[in-house]
């Protein structure tokens, strides 16, 4: 009797070990480990090191011995074209990693030839990585997922596009509907992305759309005690990127400074940790505007599992995410329900992560635009906190935010789309 033939899975992204930071690591890296438990051998194709201009070897055993991965080269026109700091634009369309497209479709084919996978995975960003997959799909014919981890587009503020780049935003429009055109099925991580990907492609039948939301892997969480932020100094950390737009922290440095006029919060009693920022000389100028520097402290980059270590040693948790992206949830929320710390969210009351963070118990949410209610919501979740009263999710709630079963429903996706049965 002849064995049948194992189920393989052609997975094309930029955001992949050596590369050091940014979540899409993680989303990728975590489906090449948990897949292969769901029946699918990921073959995983990404740039070579010099791709990445921050690399590191940390997670690199973690892609585990069943993925298959190739890399071919990649060059970042920023850092290999450049002259004099400036390079030609058409270098980086659609992002700066283009030239990866010449070396991995002929290694992508060659996969293909060798290993015969039954569907491509690709994930955005960078827009690249979806460009790779087209090719691919359209030489090959195999069924195509589209992982939108991102938005390629919004065009919800006609004065704000995004990219604001009018040549970007039309690349970028043209490839969204390729997708819409080619892809078997498209995924999104937030039911507000399905949402707008639906108004901006009518002409895509409605279950094409999948939900697989980020997560968490289960690795690097040490067995803490409960505590009850009873200590001298409560400790809040943020961990991860603050951008400017999206996480604009102005409204609740405000709000601190003000706290600390009217003598409630000082530097004994209330530290905030802003971690691996990427925008530090931005937030440096704004803590010398607000003068609170001695309420907040700047830190920076450190390895994963030291920041979840970091993270579970907290008093509380820090997640910012302004209205202009309510249809998206930062992936650090479903590492902090793991964390199993109180979790103060500022963001808008209407957008997919307060109502995340409802569905999972967590009601310690204020409004970010605002300085005045930043600072009930502190108040409010500081009182809670050091009380040991603050609402946390239920273990049946986090264990459903675990990779593996995202895992699970990209196999079973994979199931479907490809037309193989499940083992």
């Amino acid at each position: 009797m002849v064995a049948a033939r194992p189920k393989r899975v052609l997975m094309v992204a930029y955001h992949f070990p050596p590369l050091a930071g940014g979540s899409g690591i993680l989303r990728t890296l975590g489906f090449a480990r948990h897949l292969p438990d769901c029946g699918w051998q990921p073959l995983v194709l990404s740039p070579s090191a010099s791709a990445y201009a921050q690399r590191g070897d940390t997670q690199l055993a973690q892609a585990g011995a069943q993925a298959t991965v190739r890399r071919t080269l990649a060059l970042d026109a920023a850092r290999h074209f450049a002259i004099g700091g400036r390079y030609p634009r058409c270098l980086a369309l659609p992002d700066r990693w283009s030239s990866w497209w010449l070396s991995a479709v002929p290694a992508g084919l060659r996969m293909i030839r060798a290993y015969r996978p039954d569907a491509i995975w690709s994930t955005y960003p960078i827009a690249t990585a979806h460009l790779i997959a087209l090719t691919l799909q359209k030489l090959s014919g195999l069924p195509w997922i589209a992982d939108q981890r991102d938005p390629m587009l919004d065009d919800s503020d006609p004065q704000a596009p995004y990219p604001p780049e009018p040549r970007l935003h039309r690349m970028h429009a043209w490839i969204e509907q390729r997708i819409a055109a080619r892809s078997a099925a498209i995924v999104c991580t937030t039911p507000g992305a399905i949402a707008a990907h639906q108004r901006r492609l009518a002409q895509v039948a409605r279950e094409r759309f999948h939900l697989i939301e980020n997560g968490y892997d289960e690795d690097g969480y040490a067995d803490t005690q409960e505590r009850t932020g009873q200590r001298g100094r409560f400790l809040l950390l943020h961990s991860g990127v603050i951008y400017p737009s999206e996480r604009d922290p102005q409204a609740l440095f405000d709000a601190l400074a003000r706290l600390r006029r009217d003598g409630v919060l000082h530097a004994c009693n209330f530290q905030l940790v802003l971690r691996a920022t990427g925008h530090d000389a931005w937030l440096a100028g704004l803590l010398v505007k607000y003068a609170i520097l001695d309420l907040v402290r700047l830190e920076p980059l450190q390895p994963h599992g030291a920041a979840l270590q970091e993270m579970q040693a907290a008093d509380g948790l820090l997640l910012l995410q302004a209205a202009n992206c309510n249809g998206q949830i930062p992936a650090k929320l479903y590492e902090y329900l793991r964390c199993r710390r109180p979790i103060l969210a500022l963001t808008d009351a209407a957008g997919d992560s307060a109502a995340k963070l409802r569905h999972c118990g967590i009601d310690t949410i204020g409004q970010l635009a605002s300085s005045g209610d930043c600072a009930r919501a502190l108040l409010r979740f500081l009182a809670l906190a050091r009380q040991g009263q603050a609402p946390l999710a239920s273990p049946a709630a986090i264990a459903l935010q675990s990779r593996q079963a995202r895992s699970n429903a990209l196999a079973a996706l994979l199931d479907q789309v490809s037309h193989r049965s499940p083992t």
